[in-house]
């Protein structure tokens, strides 16, 4: 689908694929395009290109970005299609549901910044907002120059339905 090894760009090829979703409707105003990691994966592209598709569709007038939330069709002030919970929170919810099932255990690293950037395909500053959400509701604590480790089950916030 993509050309490699032409003179266009990965980055200019992937925005005109995603354009004519929009186009064609399949991405409408007010949705979220593709995240980072999604582009990555669903096109075999580098974090960079894929970082240059969002900058290329926004400078098309195509899209906007919010901020720790996403990307999204239609021009800044678009309303959103549905509420969409912030990236962030999205990753700390992830994290919490590997706490939940032990593949984290207590005591244990979580990932850190540079694999969360590269896992969702965020910023360092949205890696670290995840992470500042799960120490102020008890999951982890950080150890300056080690990390975030999980805390033990009983500092863990009380969640409904358990």
């Amino acid at each position: 689908m993509l050309d490699r090894g032409g003179r266009v760009p990965l980055y200019v090829q992937v925005a005109d694929l995603l354009r004519d979703r929009i186009e064609r409707g399949e991405l409408k105003a007010g949705e979220p395009v593709p995240s980072e990691a999604a582009l990555q994966k669903d096109y075999l592209i580098a974090q960079t290109t894929a970082r240059r598709v969002a900058r290329e569709l926004r400078a098309r007038g195509l899209v906007f970005t919010v901020s720790g939330e996403g990307t999204f069709v239609g021009r800044p002030g678009t309303p959103r299609a549905f509420v969409h919970m912030p990236i962030y929170r999205r990753i700390a919810a992830d994290i919490v549901e590997r706490i939940e099932r032990g593949d984290i255990a207590p005591n244990r690293a979580i990932p850190g910044e540079r694999v969360l950037m590269r896992r969702y395909g965020v910023a360092k500053v949205t890696a670290r907002q995840a992470v500042a959400y799960l120490r102020e509701h008890g999951w982890v604590v950080t150890v300056p120059y080690r990390g975030s480790y999980v805390t033990t089950p009983e500092k863990w916030p009380i969640r409904s339905g358990s």
